[in-house]
């Protein structure tokens, strides 16, 4: 088993240097190289963590001796990066979401397949400790079945954070917009505790967003693979800040749920996480208690980390943990296009009231 797994970037943007300053904490992995098209940039990444530049995956497995490619371009790119990388032997850990359309992500799960190499999602909201929580309640059977499940968001994004970068609120470059964007990690929270999508209806629509092309706002109606139920609100167009929870209610009649952000919406590389992830609901006989000790905990544990960074660390060490032992990750492509699946279907059926459709 080699010392540390040796990662390069396929990006250089906002998201990157989170991962970047994330990799400086990971006892099993080093950051070695970065690639990407515009040199300039790219070699401007490169100094500031001291690295090599490279123009593609290819060369920074043959010449870095890259074992991992961690790809953080825009979701749009992600199909065609990870092939890449995974066409010159490395593993793959993509950020969210995994790619524009279940197809894309059925060519990534069977290129990973073929070259005997991890794929794996970015899905650092897992290892919040709230959310942790849940997933261990519903493992040991505390819920029974999980039955019944609720997803909320009620958030904003205002004309400069669609300004920020050229490829924001249009379908050809985003392919979508709260449902692609902010909402992957709340859905990938609703499968990590419901398992896998069945039927999804629902709707979309724009209301108050002129100035992009996609939806700011869906809801719709999932009936999981299991038998159980969920529904899903999702806006950015609320103000001020960011309301998300999910919430899981059992068979045995328990409940627990978690607000996994509030206060001001995360954008990655611009702003930080200012409220501490919290369970809001645990109802569990003889644990109603229990919530004041958690928020406690939590909250004091929080104080002491950068949680903007902290989690990226922990799947970060898991993945290269992963790499080492020749075992699957903690988040899986397979997992990863759940969630994909879950957007092209609500975005493919949903019909809005006006003149906005998807192409």
């Amino acid at each position: 088993m080699k010392d540390k797994v040796r990662i390069g970037l396929l990006g250089y943007g906002k998201v990157a240097n989170l991962h970047a300053e994330a990799l400086a904490a990971v006892t099993g992995g080093e950051l070695v190289s970065v690639c990407g098209r515009n040199a300039e940039r790219r070699n401007a990444f490169a100094a500031k963590w001291k690295i090599s530049s490279r123009d593609g995956a290819a060369e920074m497995v043959e010449r870095d001796k890259v074992d991992a490619v961690i790809i953080t371009t825009p979701h749009p790119q992600h199909r065609d990066g990870a092939l890449e990388a995974l066409a010159a032997g490395a593993h793959v850990l993509v950020e969210k979401p995994m790619a524009l359309t279940v197809a894309e992500c059925d060519e990534m799960i069977a290129a990973a397949r073929k070259a005997g190499k991890l794929l794996s999602l970015v899905c650092q909201r897992r290892w919040f400790p709230a959310c942790v929580r849940i997933k261990e309640a519903v493992d040991a059977g505390k819920l029974g079945r999980p039955v019944l499940a609720q997803l909320t968001i009620l958030g904003w994004r205002d004309k400069a954070y669609y300004d920020s970068d050229p490829w924001r609120g249009t379908w050809a470059a985003e392919g979508g917009g709260i449902l692609i964007n902010q909402a992957p990690h709340q859905i990938d929270l609703l499968q990590w505790y419901m398992g896998p999508f069945g039927e999804i209806h629902g709707f979309w629509d724009n209301f108050n967003h002129p100035y992009i092309e996609v939806e700011d706002s869906a809801v719709a109606a999932v009936r999981f693979k299991n038998g159980g139920m969920g529904s899903v609100l999702v806006s950015n167009s609320q103000k001020p800040g960011i309301y998300a929870k999910v919430h899981i209610h059992g068979s045995s009649a328990w409940s627990a749920g978690v607000q996994t952000d509030g206060g001001a919406m995360f954008i990655a590389g611009m702003s930080s996480i200012v409220e501490p992830p919290l369970n809001d609901l645990w109802t569990f006989e003889g644990e109603k208690d229990l919530l004041d000790k958690f928020r406690a905990e939590d909250e004091a544990f929080f104080k002491t980390i950068n949680a903007t960074v902290y989690f990226f660390t922990l799947q970060l060490e898991d993945f290269c943990a992963a790499i080492r032992e020749g075992r699957p990750p903690a988040s899986t492509g397979e997992e990863g296009r759940e969630t994909v699946k879950f957007i092209e279907t609500l975005l493919k059926t949903g019909r809005p009231a006006k003149g906005n459709a998807r192409p």
